[in-house]
């Protein structure tokens, strides 16, 4: 089970998720202490240890519109958030998919800040209010590499398995 830790609305664009002020700063060591940096509370939650890995985000739809900079889905990933949201930008989404962080697309998903999710690849169930919700399933393909850990493990594992078979 999951505690949603943050809510917040539609159309959230990559310069909210990550200033535009850090591009400079690419690492992804680096990236996480500048999520949310213009939310002075939440990111004080988040660089204080507040938010323990596996904490849940619910987002409205078109969450990471805006530019494609990959440090929005990579500042997450530090803190090992859950992403759900009823819809993703493309672009996000993608970025997110190659980083291996959790997101998970529910279209009616209703949650507010401290509600207990249990999250499967079918539905989330909000415990805090007894009401689920189903999940539109991401392709096999693009799971797996979350499942991985990202793209750069999924490749990896895949030339091991590939080079374990010759």
């Amino acid at each position: 089970m999951a505690k949603v830790v943050y809510t917040v609305g539609d159309d959230i664009s990559t310069d909210v998720i990550y200033p535009g002020r850090y591009m400079a700063t690419v690492l992804p060591t680096e990236t996480p202490k500048y999520a949310f940096a213009d939310d002075d509370a939440f990111s004080q939650k988040l660089n204080g240890g507040e938010v323990p890995k596996g904490s849940v985000l619910v987002a409205g739809k078109n969450f990471g519109c805006g530019s494609s900079r990959e440090q929005a889905a990579s500042c997450l990933k530090g803190w090992e958030l859950i992403i759900v949201a009823p819809s993703f930008a493309r672009i996000f989404l993608q970025n997110a998919i190659n980083l291996g962080l959790v997101v998970v697309t529910a279209p009616d998903i209703e949650a507010a800040e401290g509600d207990e999710l249990e999250i499967s690849a079918r539905e989330v169930v909000n415990k805090t209010t007894g009401r689920t919700f189903p999940v539109e399933p991401l392709p096999r393909s693009r799971q797996a590499i979350i499942d991985a850990g990202g793209l750069i493990p999924y490749t990896r594992q895949r030339v091991l398995e590939a080079a374990g078979r010759s």
